[in-house]
């Protein structure tokens, strides 16, 4: 029986050796701790490493766990500014392994959990958030038509399709009344802003843990965990950035609330937005405040789900998910706050 925990081995490798040229056993296989959602495994071999990223078995809420979409906008991706790992196969066969999964080059370099980034040196802290910027503007700067992307999402208010979705999503899993929640979900409907046209990939879930830089330098090699990305409103993203600095400083809350980012060589909100419309030529960002609640909402709906499936047992980190799943009121509550923000 599969799980979320284990992998069975001897069936990924006859699979690669069947169906990915130059491969070259034996395999040796690790599991990621870090992902909550569609568990990720590290295949290294004698001269190469492979990443397989599957999608969890058992139930699951319909349209979650998305990994041929992963696959699809990655594999679109290749050889843009936008960079990613190379694809390989999409295995979407349940039979191999108990769920589809697809294989990618496993990129290595450094990856930092927290923005405040403590053992960096000031300079190469910003110089990392400035990467983290360009990145963001290029990936919204990806011309969708060209990249066979088009319809990766529908068109319309991305908006008010993704209020709607993920309300009935927390709903799905929700295991308990949060009465701030339910406040978030009743004003982001009733003050959504109107459709003013701007239409790009969204990546979703945009933050630094996402992101893999360069061993020794401070460029960034790959953009990791597409499963939110869809085609949508580009300031979604922007604001995304700017949520999880709102979070405590430190491992658990990855967020810059109450540091000095000056003495630290971070910058701003401001000044992070100023920089992205820069790059983007834009003269500015309207609604922000409705942007960042519906980033906080978006995250309690996801924390939801996470400690839903860690009650029904099928958590790919089941300790981490019960602990963050106790956030959600937390996130909420940041949400009605952001609300306020003009």
């Amino acid at each position: 029986m599969s799980d979320t925990q284990t992998l069975d081995k001897a069936a990924v490798a006859r699979y690669l050796q069947d169906n990915l040229p130059g491969f070259k056993g034996p395999i040796e296989v690790t599991k990621f701790q870090g992902g909550q959602s569609n568990p990720t495994f590290l295949l290294k071999t004698p001269d190469h490493g492979y990443v397989l990223r599957r999608k969890p078995p058992g139930i699951l809420l319909k349209s979650a766990h998305a990994v041929d979409r992963e696959f699809r906008v990655q594999s679109a991706l290749a050889d843009s500014d936008v960079p990613v790992a190379r694809m390989h196969l999409l295995c979407e066969d349940d039979s191999v392994i108990g769920s589809m999964f697809y294989i990618m080059d496993h990129v290595p370099g450094r990856n930092f959990n927290e923005p405040s980034m403590p053992d960096v040196s000031a300079a190469d802290r910003g110089r990392i958030i400035d990467e983290m910027n360009r990145v963001l503007a290029a990936l919204h700067d990806v011309d969708i038509t060209k990249r066979g992307l088009a319809d990766y999402g529908p068109e319309g208010n991305y908006l008010e399709r993704q209020v709607g979705r993920w309300s009935k999503q927390y709903k799905a899993s929700e295991t308990k009344a949060i009465p701030a929640m339910d406040a978030l979900m009743k004003r982001l409907a009733e003050e959504m802003p109107a459709d003013d046209g701007q239409r790009t990939l969204v990546h979703g879930d945009y933050r630094l843990d996402n992101l893999i830089f360069d061993a020794k330098t401070t460029d960034c090699r790959a953009v990791l965990d597409w499963e939110l990305s869809t085609t949508g409103h580009p300031f979604a993203d922007l604001a995304a950035v700017i949520m999880q600095w709102q979070m405590p400083a430190g491992p658990e809350g990855r967020g810059m609330a109450g540091l000095d980012r000056a003495a630290l060589g971070l910058p701003s909100d401001e000044d992070f937005i100023a920089q992205y419309c820069k790059r983007r030529g834009l003269g500015g960002v309207d609604n922000f405040g409705y942007f960042l609640g519906f980033n906080f909402f978006r995250m309690a709906a996801i924390i939801q789900g996470v400690l839903k499936r860690a009650l029904d047992g099928n958590a790919s980190n089941p300790e981490r998910a019960m602990k963050v799943g106790q956030y959600v009121p937390v996130f909420a509550q940041h949400g009605l706050d952001a609300l306020e923000r003009k």
